[in-house]
């Protein structure tokens, strides 16, 4: 049974600041990662290696910031961090099952991961509430 106090904490971490937080700490995420990538790219680095470098990057500040400004949390880096990279795992996993199911079901593409992206965004949003950070800071 899950600890009443815990399930509390997890609750708080839902509100229309730390959703609109977590949508800004997504978009500063991905300017980094295009940004690094871009620059290693003008650099002479190919495009796929550039990219696996920014979207390093881009997890460690979108992992960072989400701690900090969105969930605040009261957990250990050491617990938070592993779960993190699950739930990105997870996402990624989403994102390529979402994608399949609207495209097999005729959606074209752009709009399929518009719809793919919306979903990938609330399933990590409420995961790493509930779950990743655990409790709030007071």
């Amino acid at each position: 049974m899950a600890d009443p106090s815990t399930l509390a904490g997890a609750r708080s971490n839902f509100s229309a600041r730390s959703f609109l937080t977590f949508l800004c700490v997504g978009g500063i995420s991905t300017l980094v990662h295009y940004g690094l990538m871009a620059l290693l790219v003008h650099a002479g680095l190919p495009a796929v290696p550039a990219s696996c470098a920014g979207f390093a990057l881009s997890a460690v500040l979108n992992y960072l910031l989400n701690d900090w400004l969105t969930f605040r949390s009261n957990e250990d880096n050491g617990v938070t961090a592993p779960r993190f990279a699950i739930v990105a795992l997870s996402g990624l996993l989403l994102n390529h099952l979402l994608l399949t199911l609207l495209t097999n079901a005729g959606l074209s593409i752009v709009p399929a991961q518009l719809l793919t992206t919306a979903g990938v965004i609330l399933w990590n949003y409420c995961i790493h509430g509930a779950w990743t950070f655990g409790s709030r800071q007071s």
